[in-house]
């Protein structure tokens, strides 16, 4: 999972299989790049979906159905704009997954850097904040049904002394996804939390082959978990806490 920190931007072009009116989804992933990002968007591509695929820095997509972009998530004017231009078109926006992530914390309590809290909500919190500020009436009023999904971890509610700072930037996460949901009350858009004890790919398999990785959820499953999200109802989704790590 990975930072949106440019401002540059690609202009999402209007695709006729995509128009409305012949009912092409289209879904925001912010954070796209990384291992996690890529399965997701391609998981996405593959249910049929036109995905705007976001990232700090450009990334190549061989999938027609893959739009990338570049935008810095941390400027919520820039963020606004970019949300209605993708809005303008393709007419819709029915879903926005938010991978934007990282990590930092320490060994004890006491070492705790508040560096480390600044660094954290900017990168889970901030964007987060803009991204669903900036597309809430389009996946409000989304044909069928808007979907968000952001990725949270147990942390968030129990926390081990050495990442306080990260414990709490995904508490504020998993709070303000949940204030989001209580948005959607009385229609047939859903916020949801899924919730890992840790994210898995194929290079860590490969460099660690002899690992059990007992709990991990592999981005693949991750990636089909989310492309599902449409074909569940939303009362059934809205305002949940998802545990992957069963």
């Amino acid at each position: 999972m990975t930072q949106s920190s440019h401002s540059q931007s690609s202009d999402p072009q209007r695709d006729p299989q995509h128009d409305p009116q012949h009912g092409g989804r289209v879904v925001v992933v912010a954070g796209a790049g990384g291992p996690t990002g890529q399965a997701v968007v391609r998981a996405l591509a593959a249910s049929g979906a036109r995905v705007i695929a976001a990232d700090r820095i450009p990334h190549e997509w061989d999938d027609e159905r893959i739009t990338p972009a570049v935008i810095d998530l941390l400027d919520g004017a820039a963020t606004g704009e970019w949300a209605r231009g993708i809005a303008a078109a393709h007419g819709r926006v029915d879903g926005l997954i938010h991978l934007v992530g990282g990590w930092r914390g320490g060994a004890t309590f006491g070492d705790t850097d508040l560096a480390d809290w600044d660094f954290l909500h900017d990168l889970l919190i901030r964007t987060l904040q803009h991204t669903t500020l900036a597309f809430h009436e389009q996946l409000r009023s989304a044909p069928g049904g808007g979907r968000v999904a952001i990725v949270s971890q147990h942390a968030a509610r129990r926390p081990g002394q050495g990442v306080a700072a990260y414990g709490a930037a995904k508490a504020a996460s998993e709070a303000w996804t949940l204030a989001l949901a209580d948005s959607f009350t009385g229609t047939e858009a859903a916020a949801v939390v899924l919730v890992v004890k840790a994210l898995l790919n194929d290079r860590m398999q490969d460099e660690k082959p002899d690992a059990k990785f007992e709990g991990f959820t592999h981005v693949d499953d991750l990636g089909r978990i989310i492309a599902d999200l449409w074909n569940r109802p939303a009362a059934e989704l809205n305002g949940t806490r998802v545990d992957l790590s069963d």
